[in-house]
């Protein structure tokens, strides 16, 4: 059963253009061709890759951070509940109001302490500063190298400059080690992102990302075994040309250098917009979907690999979508902020600045009365210094000390 599900899965009508079989590309005269074999070494690797990451945050991207002046913020912590706790895990983040009400009841708790408890505990998991510049540190390590070794690989092929020459002789192309272990290293880095992203920072894009990842391991890896190497390479190349410059807009924003993170922002912007939605879809795509027609017919291996560049062509419009919302933001004098990212809530947001205290003793007083900090809009009083609260149901008397009526 498993032999026979093994040869309809390498059926060479699948994989290869008609007329063509596996012992094409069957290494002799000394030249070498990419065989699936070869992405076993990609696991181990992965692992690897996740044990250089973590000596590299603890020892390098760290005592960085600590250079930059990156410090963590004191976060309160949410008391332990029991009821509270197994409603955050099983029923939900952030309660309805009727479900507050019905917890406030279960716990012994008033509803603003419930609401309060919730507010600190869905604080307690969004990730830290630190971790937030660590991850970014190592991405942009990683990318920043990616790109650099890419461009060596590919910039004196005949290929990166005619893009016809990536099919000549397709699919008798033969390898060489520069080719593979480019393939290698890239696809041994998107495994290790895929093994650790339960850990990572979680954005808003999580499901893209995990798309993305996916995706990305699929079209390495058929490129592969399917001799797609030289297309392959310009697809991998033209994506790390803009990912490191995104990872290190992160870290000066972390580091709170503003301006800076704006500047190489805008520029990562640019690149995006250049290299996802003009060159790989008017350049590398029309390579992949019309130059391969002049050779073979269409068959599987065709269509599969350009849906699945089809599905990373909508991720980039989709993220360029996020990028531009950024960029106007920019442009009209709005911070910068990656717009995947989670908001962390503040205690004062509540007006509970400091909950410790608690109570009305710890607000800030006005001749002796607590000000309220319930979002109303404020009116200067006619008879002292002071600014009061418009309300509908009570007015403010213009007489000394403020008496309401």
């Amino acid at each position: 059963m498993l032999q026979t599900l093994y040869d309809y899965f390498w059926w060479e009508r699948l994989w290869l253009p008609v007329n063509l079989t596996w012992a094409d590309l069957e290494d002799r005269d000394g030249r070498v061709y990419a065989k699936a074999s070869d992405l076993y070494i990609t696991l181990p690797l992965a692992l690897l890759f996740l044990i250089v990451r973590y000596f590299f945050e603890l020892y390098v991207a760290t005592p960085l951070a600590a250079l930059l002046n990156i410090k963590e913020k004191t976060r309160l912590r949410a008391p332990p509940n029991a009821t509270l706790e197994h409603f955050y895990l099983t029923s939900g983040k952030q309660p309805k109001q009727v479900e507050v009400e019905l917890l406030s009841r279960q716990s012994g708790l008033s509803g603003r302490q419930v609401e309060r408890w919730f507010r600190r505990r869905r604080n307690q998991d969004r990730p830290s500063l630190l971790k937030k510049f660590r991850e970014a540190s190592w991405r942009f390590t990683f990318y920043l190298i990616a790109f650099i070794a890419g461009m060596a690989v590919i910039v004196d092929k005949p290929w990166f400059y005619d893009m016809k020459k990536v099919w000549e002789g397709y699919p008798i192309q033969s390898t060489i080690p520069s080719q593979y272990w480019y393939y290698m290293i890239e696809l041994s880095f998107y495994w290790s992102l895929l093994f650790s992203i339960a850990s990572d920072v979680k954005r808003k894009d999580f499901k893209e990302q995990i798309i993305h990842h996916v995706a990305t391991i699929i079209l390495i890896s058929f490129s592969w075994f399917a001799n797609y190497i030289r297309a392959g390479t310009l697809i991998m190349a033209l994506h790390d040309s803009s990912d490191y410059l995104l990872e290190s807009a992160k870290m000066f924003n972390y580091a709170g250098w503003k301006n800076t993170c704006n500047n190489i922002f805008i520029i990562f912007a640019i690149v995006f917009i250049i290299t996802r939605l003009v060159i790989l879809p008017f350049w590398i795509l029309h390579c992949t979907l019309v130059y391969p027609l002049e050779l073979y017919p269409a068959f599987f291996g065709y269509y599969f690999f350009n849906s699945m560049m089809g599905v990373l062509q909508l991720l980039h419009i989709f993220w360029a979508y996020l990028i531009l919302r950024m960029a106007h933001k920019f442009i009209t004098g709005k911070v910068v902020e990656d717009e995947r990212s989670d908001r962390e809530e503040t205690e004062s947001s509540e007006g509970e600045e400091a909950a410790a205290g608690g109570g009305a003793k710890s607000r800030p007083l006005a001749n002796g009365h607590p000000i309220l900090n319930n979002h109303h809009r404020y009116q200067s009083c006619s008879s002292c210094p002071q600014s009061h609260p418009l309300q509908s149901q009570r007015r403010w008397s213009g007489y000394h000390h403020c008496q309401p009526l």
